[in-house]
């Protein structure tokens, strides 16, 4: 080579090194809002597969180091570690998904009919929150229906005195849209409930240009079809990001040992510490102030039920 030539570099070299959030990801394609604004797709580095993280290894809210190659293309070489993680599990908790990274908060979406809330679901989705170290919002959705006023001030009553926020929501009418707006427009919060009770159409509603994908109930049970089949995550107008996620009819909660649950439980949280055993189980101890304040009709027993349910699984 003679003196002073440039050397040859390869297309591949890396530039620069970049950071940023995942939004979206769909076959192994990444979509990465970079902090200084621009959206790039990228791949995923080979060594970061074998890793082992629970769940997918890439999921939407995860802040990521994305390498920019001399040839214009990206490629996650590090995935940045989490603050939360919301996760589900199915199988008995042999299949393990976290729903969204980095989250504040979980938006619970049920709706007050068609189809007909399920309180297990809800409870198990606010456990998952509580757990994962997220604020938990309960949003009682389709208020327009007839019957929903009703409906709604029955699980009204039951989450707000056990500690939840509660949003009582309308996509039709507006109803509610100022005070869900309050919790998504900042930081990042997770849409999670069964297909059918309108997260996609709460998304609209707040974000028209967004022109979410939405569906009818099934005639089948009055169900809800999937329309969101990917998890994304949406920038907002007013400055948060709504992680969209699709529909699903249960929910296990994964890694809660027998002896933290209470603590996923705001309405036991409060009493706990006055309980005579500090390992107090909270259902069959004596002088036990859980178990006093349900049978006082302090705490409603249907999540003292869903509580033992819980306790029971997390133990086998």
């Amino acid at each position: 080579m003679a003196s002073g030539a440039p050397c040859s570099v390869s297309r591949h070299l890396v530039v620069r090194l970049l950071i940023g959030m995942v939004h979206l990801a769909r076959g192994g394609v990444y979509t990465v809002a970079l902090d200084h604004g621009t959206v790039v797709q990228a791949s995923l580095r080979g060594r970061l597969k074998l890793e082992e993280r629970t769940g997918d290894q890439v999921v939407i809210g995860d802040r990521v180091r994305v390498a920019e190659a001399g040839d214009a293309s990206f490629v996650i070489e590090e995935v940045l570690p989490r603050v939360t993680s919301i996760v589900r599990s199915r199988s008995g908790g042999r299949s393990v998904k976290v729903l969204v990274a980095n989250a504040d908060r979980l938006l619970v979406v049920v709706s007050t009919a068609r189809p007909k809330p399920r309180r297990h679901l809800i409870d198990h989705l606010l456990v998952a929150g509580e757990y994962a170290g997220v604020t938990p919002v309960v949003v009682l959705n389709k208020m327009d229906l007839e019957g929903a006023a009703a409906a709604a001030a029955e699980m009204e009553s039951v989450y707000a005195s056990a500690g939840y926020d509660v949003a009582k929501t309308s996509a039709l009418t507006g109803e509610g849209l100022e005070v869900l707006a309050e919790h998504v427009c900042g930081g990042i919060s997770a849409l999670a409930g069964p297909s059918g009770v309108g997260k996609s159409s709460l998304i609209n509603a707040l974000e028209p240009g967004q022109k979410l994908r939405t569906g009818e109930l099934s005639g089948k049970g009055g169900g809800g079809r999937h329309t969101t089949v990917t998890s994304r995550l949406i920038r907002m107008q007013c400055g948060g990001f709504v992680a969209d996620t699709p529909g699903f009819s249960e929910v296990g909660v994964w890694g809660v040992r027998q002896e933290e649950l209470g603590q996923c439980f705001p309405e036991f949280r409060s009493r706990a510490s006055a309980c005579r055993f500090r390992r107090c189980s909270h259902l069959h101890e004596p002088d036990c102030k859980v178990l006093e304040a349900v049978n006082a009709g302090e705490i409603d027993s249907r999540r003292f039920e869903a509580y033992r349910f819980l306790y029971e699984e997390a133990g086998a």
